[in-house]
């Protein structure tokens, strides 16, 4: 799913209007019809006083709408202008003379007003901003939003929380609803999932209201939203007469006294994502180890008993995984340096690799292209240096993947992959995964993939869907605070099966009756 800008999100309502031959308001009108069925269909004239706060915008033209359509089917509504401006939209003045019409009169909000009295059980309607919000609200209305923010009620936002910035970072995080539930209008948007502004929206759905079918589907956008249907169109299927061979070798390469478990998760994790053969390389105090807990897999030892000194091997792998567990012993950082000088495999970079190139960076020029780096957010500021804020560290993430020629995975509750420019954000996982060695399982799972012919972008972006569904699935046995990340590897054949079931069909309901202007 595309995750369009503000910008390209008003340029498709404009072409849109044109090309269909209808108005600003018809647009305004479709939008409000698929947010009140959303809320009939689930509320069924329950009888909850609701709130709907509308500023002086389209977004609040949306509002308005949407109270003369539940005014229309009897729900019991409050309407508030958040008079934050002289200026109005053209087709919230329309929406608003149709619910005057009604006998329905708003109640026009200013800086000295009080704040209205809501209860816990009622449900807050937020309109206040829209996606064209790009400075700081008043402190009258920021007031106001931390009012409905305490007040402990049901908060619905439309299109967007009111005081989230569609396409740059927040100035004032208190001046942000934070909302129970988003409609958002076709898409969602890129804010959503990100660690700063990821917060605000608890949960959210894309609502189709009909925007120009052939601008959607032809307009690039910087940022791709990954689920299971994205997915699919780069899975590659088992070939019957296919032997181990044609799968590919991966060579894990890691591990220090103490940290050889990193090396097991993540040869474990590359033998369970597909590929044909996995071999270990490691100090030669983890030979015993790998070779009792693993029998899948083939070893290899330095000829130092507890770090890595020296990576000289025989056979010819598909792929290399480096760093997990690896330490970053000077003696590790001089077999690691003389390693990429003379290496022409592709490579899968995590931990201390990446922490001896942000401490070396002359060694990044002989990263072969496509190298997937994937670091956790420590790692990545080693590499990149500090960021203003998430926007801030994205762009200097591409500029960094840009200039190397390397795929980055930027690790974290939405994990976002990074190549040529664009972002994939991941929508599997969950809180139980921050826990040691899931960075290990993923980096494994990436080698795996990548061994079996995926490419680098492919390998990233799958590697990344497959570890959070298989945390996904597995959280509904352990719970957060119990899972570890032996039950991602454990499920990552639930991972692949979930591909290709199909999810179960809501039953046909009775037709809402249809709202009307």
């Amino acid at each position: 799913m595309k995750l369009f800008s503000a910008k390209q999100i008003y340029k498709a309502d404009q072409i849109t209007t044109k090309k269909q031959g209808i108005a600003g308001e018809e647009l305004m009108e479709r939008a409000s019809l698929q947010l009140f069925n959303w809320m009939h269909l689930r509320m069924q004239g329950a009888p909850v006083k609701i709130h709907l706060f509308c500023g002086i915008g389209n977004n609040g033209g949306d509002g308005i709408a949407l109270a003369r359509h539940l005014l229309e089917h009897g729900y019991n509504i409050a309407v508030y202008v958040v008079n934050y401006s002289e200026k109005r939209s053209e087709d919230f003045l329309i929406n608003l003379a149709r619910l005057k019409e009604r006998k329905c009169w708003p109640n026009f909000m200013n800086s000295d007003d009080e704040l209205p009295v809501i209860g816990k059980d009622d449900i807050i309607v937020d309109g206040i901003f829209g996606i064209g919000i790009n400075r700081t609200p008043d402190a009258w209305v920021i007031k106001l939003i931390q009012h409905l923010n305490n007040s402990q009620a049901f908060i619905l936002s439309i299109d967007i929380p009111s005081g989230l910035f569609s396409d740059q970072s927040p100035k004032d995080f208190d001046a942000i609803i934070k909302s129970n539930y988003v409609l958002s209008f076709q898409a969602p948007k890129l804010t959503f999932f990100l660690p700063e502004s990821g917060p605000y929206v608890e949960q959210w759905e894309a609502l189709d209201i009909g925007l120009d079918v052939d601008y959607l589907s032809s307009t690039e956008t910087a940022y791709e939203l990954i689920g299971k249907n994205e997915v699919l169109t780069v899975y590659r299927p088992r070939e019957k007469y296919a032997h181990k061979g044609t799968y590919g070798h991966v060579l894990i390469l890691g591990g220090s006294y103490g940290k050889i478990g990193a090396v097991c998760l993540s040869s474990k994790a590359a033998l369970h994502a597909g590929c044909g053969l996995v071999t270990a390389y490691l100090p030669a105090v983890g030979y015993s180890i790998l070779q009792t807990s693993l029998p899948e897999i083939m070893v290899l030892t330095d000829k130092d008993e507890k770090i890595i000194t020296d990576i000289t091997f025989e056979i010819d792998p598909t792929i290399i995984g480096v760093g997990m567990g690896m330490g970053t012993d000077d003696k590790t950082i001089m077999a690691f340096g003389s390693f990429l000088k003379s290496n022409e495999k592709p490579l899968v970079l995590d931990a201390d690799a990446i922490n001896i190139l942000s401490k070396h960076k002359d060694l990044l020029k002989h990263l072969p292209k496509d190298t997937i780096l994937t670091p956790h957010p420590k790692e990545l500021e080693r590499l990149i240096g500090k960021w203003k804020n998430d926007f801030d560290k994205l762009n200097k993430v591409k500029k960094f993947s840009d200039q190397h020629q390397c795929v980055v995975v930027i690790k974290g509750a939405n994990t976002i992959v990074v190549q040529n420019g664009k972002g994939y954000v991941n929508t599997t996982g969950n809180p139980g995964m921050a826990t040691a060695g899931s960075g290990d399982v993923l980096t494994g799972i990436i080698s795996g993939l990548r061994a079996q012919g995926y490419s680098a972008l492919n390998a990233a972006v799958f590697g990344v869907y497959l570890h959070g569904k298989a945390g996904d699935i597995a959280v509904e046995k352990t719970g957060y605070q119990s899972m570890v990340a032996t039950d991602l590897i454990s499920n990552l054949g639930n991972a692949y099966l979930d591909l290709f079931q199909i999810p179960e069909q809501p039953q046909p309901s009775e037709a809402e009756p249809e709202a009307q202007q």
